[in-house]
């Protein structure tokens, strides 16, 4: 599904230096590196304040802690995602709750959301799901309309522009108020191990992240939070430095591979391919196809023998996840995300894809689907 050893091989030279200059330096936590990514990523994403820390689920709960949740609060969340963006959400003694996608973009559905607003909901974590914005104007008029919070998880949608109905146009992870990423080797800036960062505006809630995220303190051996331990260290920081640089053009390059994807396809009585919407770019984490009228587990398993990769996110939606069970979900009814995990198939999707290639799996694909 993704090829990190080709990709970095085009930036070998500049990444093997980086790395032994960290080395040299012996400063293998926050060190140069750290902070250096910090900045840059702050100024492409385009928010006030980014804290580096160790995965994208740690962002996800060092932004939760940071706002004070307490627990039995709600938080609303799709059920069609990965789990770490609930997870946390439990982790922390919260309630999640679980509403509809967009059948089209796969991304929270913001008349879903609405219905379930009670007096406990205290946050809103929008999933920019597969490359694709969440409908984030709305979403953030709902939030300033019952004063909650909202927190973006970014993590398959760094790169991607969201378009306000003004013109305005911002980064996905910039918009909340506070956003959430991850650079697992797979994603569109992955490192060479886990990593993940956290995004805001607000200078308070900055701090006390920042805090949070280094055992609660400001001055060391002073406590004043409960934190954790979540640091991105200086070797993975080195090479997002090198791969930030680099992450328009593998964006681009993912968007060429999807277009060619997209005019194969086009018309097939089976396929829907990704939908943009008019305020959303896509980066395409996954070129996600949905099946209707053809069996998706079958072209699964008819892919895989003809040797080539494919994946099926998320085939038991949050909703249905045996850890879930304690918090009153038997009744929850969720139609439109239970008929798109019986039906999505993502095929092979990163920068190093050529048109031999990207044939050879439209050929095979079509060949089932024809049969």
């Amino acid at each position: 599904m993704v090829d990190t050893k080709n990709q970095y091989l085009k930036i070998k030279n500049e990444v093997d230096t980086a790395i032994h200059e960290v080395l040299d330096s012996a400063a293998y936590i926050n060190g140069k590196a750290v902070q250096e990514f910090a900045k840059s990523l702050n100024a492409y994403i385009g928010s006030q304040y980014t804290i580096p820390c160790a995965n994208g689920t740690d962002a996800l709960q060092i932004a939760m802690m940071a706002l004070g949740l307490e627990p039995g609060d709600e938080v609303i969340t799709p059920s069609f995602t990965y789990i770490a963006t609930t997870e946390v959400v439990a982790l922390l003694k919260l309630k999640p709750v679980f509403v509809e996608v967009d059948a089209k973009t796969f991304c929270i559905d913001p008349e879903s959301v609405r219905k379930a607003i009670t007096p406990k909901t205290k946050a809103i974590v929008p999933v920019h799901l597969y490359g694709h914005a969440a409908p984030m104007e709305e979403i953030m008029q709902i939030a300033k309309e019952h004063n909650l919070f909202v927190i973006e998880d970014n993590a398959q949608a760094i790169g991607c522009d969201y378009q306000f109905s003004d013109g305005t146009i911002k980064k996905t992870g910039s918009i909340g108020h506070i956003g959430c990423t991850s650079f697992y080797p797979s994603k569109n800036l992955g490192a060479y191990g886990d990593g993940g960062a956290i995004f805001t505006n607000d200078e308070v809630l900055a701090d006390r992240m920042k805090m949070i995220a280094n055992h609660g303190q400001k001055l060391r051996y002073y406590h004043d939070l409960v934190g954790c331990n979540s640091r991105l260290d200086s070797i993975q920081a080195a090479v997002l430095n090198i791969k930030l640089r680099e992450l328009n053009h593998y964006n681009a390059a993912r968007q060429k591979a999807a277009n060619f994807y997209d005019k194969a396809f086009m018309g097939h009585d089976y396929i829907t391919t990704p939908y943009k919407a008019p305020y959303s770019t896509h980066v395409y984490h996954q070129y996600t196809l949905l099946l209707n009228g053809a069996s998706r587990d079958g072209l699964n398993a008819y892919l895989a023998e003809k040797k080539i990769p494919s994946m099926i996110y998320y085939p038991v939606p949050g909703h249905k996840q045996k850890v879930f069970a304690t918090f009153g979900l038997d009744h929850c009814t969720l139609e439109t995300t239970d008929w798109l995990t019986e039906r999505v198939i993502s095929l092979p999707m990163h920068t190093e894809l050529d048109e031999e290639q990207l044939a050879y799996i439209v050929s095979e694909t079509l060949s089932y689907l024809n049969k």
